[in-house]
């Protein structure tokens, strides 16, 4: 996805990866939609990259900093577990958590967590994978269908307003044509790249991602976006 990323034009490459792209649409929403000088705790930020959408509140990013070894974690405020946050009870009116829930051993001890730290009527926004490929191991414990995401949060004491998948069959398909192109690009299967970039790597993708439309099901689905709030 990087390489497409830097081969072709931005509006194509929201067509080879619409996860990517529901993500920043929907954290954009979030932003759009928070108060001036709102408190927003984005758990599990990585390297901040939602930072800047937040620039009009109180943004704070806690990590484990334990993900990706290559990525720099160091615009984190806080360096923490999920599970245990260093924060006192009711001091966020937000709590963003972007593809996070899959790597915390304790995903139900985390949403607690978040509910414990929101104040009053505040509002909790995640994005957890359904099908999705294992990344930065050891670290990555779960996938996510609707039905779970929703009893983790309700279970927490959460009221959920929203559980809405991102895409359906053909996203999922075009996401695994494109994971032909990481294949081939290891040893000596770099020589079959020329030949499947093209079609795997951007004419199929693309295919699917029109013909997602007609999968009113979504059984297949790449991830959920789901939202709740604090009574």
């Amino acid at each position: 996805m990087a390489l497409a990323r830097s081969l072709v034009p931005d509006g194509i490459y929201r067509r080879l990866d619409p996860f990517e792209a529901a993500i920043q649409d929907f954290v954009r929403d979030v932003a759009r939609t928070t108060k001036p000088g709102a408190a927003v705790l984005d758990a599990g930020a990585g390297e901040c990259r939602f930072k800047p959408l937040f620039q009009h509140s109180r943004y704070f990013g806690v990590d484990f900093a334990q993900g990706d070894p290559q990525w720099d974690y160091s615009k984190v405020d806080v360096i923490a577990r999920l599970e245990e946050l260093p924060f006192a009870d009711t001091t966020f009116d937000r709590v963003l958590s972007i593809v996070v829930l899959e790597h915390t051993p304790e995903p139900a001890q985390v949403i607690d967590e978040f509910r414990r730290v929101l104040k009053h009527a505040g509002t909790v926004h995640v994005v957890v994978p359904h099908m999705w490929e294992e990344h930065q191991k050891p670290h990555d414990f779960f996938r996510y269908t609707s039905s779970g995401i929703r009893y983790l949060m309700e279970n927490a004491g959460l009221r959920v307003t929203r559980v809405e998948p991102i895409g359906g069959f053909f996203w999922q398909l075009g996401r695994r044509l494109m994971g032909v192109m990481a294949f081939v690009q290891q040893g000596w299967r770099w020589i079959l790249f020329p030949v499947l970039a093209p079609v795997f790597g951007l004419i199929l993708p693309l295919c699917c991602y029109y013909l997602d439309g007609i999968d009113h099901e979504r059984a297949y689905t790449l991830g959920f976006i789901c939202e709740g709030w604090k009574e």
